[in-house]
C-alpha cells in the first residue's frame, strides 16, 4: 500500500497518473461502518479493475478547532488506522493533514482541487460525511458539486442486527471502551481493540505477589479502557501472549498519583523493559476493588487468572473481519 503525505496546497506532481476509486473518511478505528464503505469502494474498484484509494486526514478535523478540551483519544493512531486499510486491500491513501487553510476550500473548490485532481472515477463515501460546513458539504449535494466529473456512492447507515437501529460510530465506540465495554466494543469495531505502549519499571509490587506485571506506558493520545481487570493478549516481538490488565490507581496500597496499566502475562519469564508492546483487549473481568491486604488480593487474582485463561481459550478470531 502505498501513502502520500499531502499539505495544502496539492502538489499535483505527488498524484499518481490514472484513474481510481475513492473512499473518503477520517475513519477512526475503521470500525465496521467504515469498512463498510471501504468494501463498498473495493467492489467497484475490482469491477473496473481500477485501483483502490483513500483519502484521510493525520489527526481529528476538530483538534483545529479546539473541540476537544481535555484532549482527545483516538480508536486508532495513524500508524494503526494505516496497517487497518492495508489489512482491507487498500492500494494508495492520501493522507492529508488537516489545516485551517484545507478547512476552509469550499465544496466546490475541494472537489476540484481534491477529488478531481486524484483522478477519482467514482467517489464513496457514508451518508453523514462531509468535507467542509456541514450544512452545505453533504453527500446529498456532492453530485451537484461534481457536475458529472465523476460518480458518487453514499453508504446508508451501518448498524448491528438487534440494535435497534443504533449507528455503529466511533463517538459510540469510543464511550464503550471508556466505560470498560470492550466486548461491545469489539462486535462494532470487527476486531479485538488495540494499543500500544512503552514496558516501563514499576513499583514491583506484583513480583513480591507472585504476579510480576509488565507496566505499559501508553500514548497519551490512545484511548485506554476504562478502570478494571481484563482479559487480554500482549504482542511481545512477534508473538502474543495471553494475560490480564489491570487498569487502575492501585488502590489497596494507597491511591496512586497516575493511572497505570499493568499486565501479567501467563507462562511469560523474559525481561522486557524499553520494549514497545501491543496490547489486545479481549473482555471485562472485574471493577477496581480495594482488599483488606496482599492475602486478599492475592486471592482474587488467582480467580481472575482462571477467569481470563478461560475467556482467552474461548475466544474465537473467526468471526472478526480484522485482527
Amino acid at each position: 500500500m502505498r501513502v502520500i503525505k499531502i499539505h495544502h496546497p496539492l502538489n499535483h506532481q505527488l498524484v499518481p497518473d490514472g484513474p481510481v476509486v475513492l473512499a473518503m473518511g477520517f475513519f477512526d478505528g475503521v470500525h465496521r461502518g467504515h469498512q463498510e464503505v471501504i468494501g463498498t469502494a473495493k467492489k467497484i474498484a475490482q469491477e473496473r479493475n481500477l485501483p483502490l484509494a483513500v483519502l484521510t486526514y493525520d489527526h481529528a478535523p476538530g483538534i483545529v478547532y479546539h473541540q476537544y478540551p481535555a484532549g482527545f483519544d483516538y480508536l486508532s493512531t495513524t500508524k494503526r488506522k494505516l496497517e487497518l486499510l492495508e489489512e482491507l486491500g487498500v492500494d494508495l491513501v492520501y493522507l492529508v493533514s488537516f489545516t485551517s487553510a484545507y478547512a476552509s476550500l469550499s465544496p466546490e473548490d475541494f472537489v476540484r482541487d481534491y477529488l478531481q485532481a486524484f483522478h477519482s472515477q467514482v467517489v464513496v463515501a457514508g451518508f453523514d460525511h462531509t468535507y467542509g460546513t456541514k450544512d452545505v458539504a453533504t453527500m446529498e449535494r456532492l453530485p451537484m458539486y461534481a457536475a458529472g466529473r465523476f460518480e458518487v456512492v453514499t453508504v446508508p447507515k451501518f448498524t448491528l442486527s438487534g440494535q435497534s437501529g443504533a449507528k455503529v460510530g466511533s463517538r459510540q465506540i469510543r464511550q464503550l471502551i471508556a466505560t470498560g465495554q470492550v466486548g461491545a466494543a469489539n462486535t462494532a469495531l470487527g476486531y479485538r481493540y488495540q494499543t500500544s505502549g512503552l514496558v516501563v519499571h514499576g513499583l514491583a509490587r506484583g513480583r513480591t505477589l507472585g504476579f510480576p506485571t509488565a507496566n505499559i506506558e501508553a500514548p497519551q493520545e490512545e484511548l485506554i479502557p476504562g478502570i478494571g481487570v481484563y482479559a487480554v493478549e500482549v504482542k511481545v516481538g512477534d508473538r502474543w501472549y495471553g494475560g490480564m490488565a489491570s487498569v487502575g490507581h492501585n488502590i489497596t496500597f494507597g491511591k496512586a498519583a497516575k493511572l497505570t496499566v499493568e499486565i501479567y502475562l501467563f507462562d511469560f519469564k523474559q525481561m522486557i523493559y524499553g520494549e514497545e508492546v501491543r496490547v489486545r483487549w479481549y473482555q471485562y473481568l472485574r471493577g477496581e476493588e480495594k482488599f483488606a491486604g496482599a492475602d486478599e488480593l492475592v486471592a482474587q487474582m488467582h480467580h481472575d487468572e482462571t477467569n481470563a485463561r478461560r475467556v482467552l481459550a474461548d475466544a474465537s478470531r473467526s468471526d472478526w473481519p480484522l485482527e
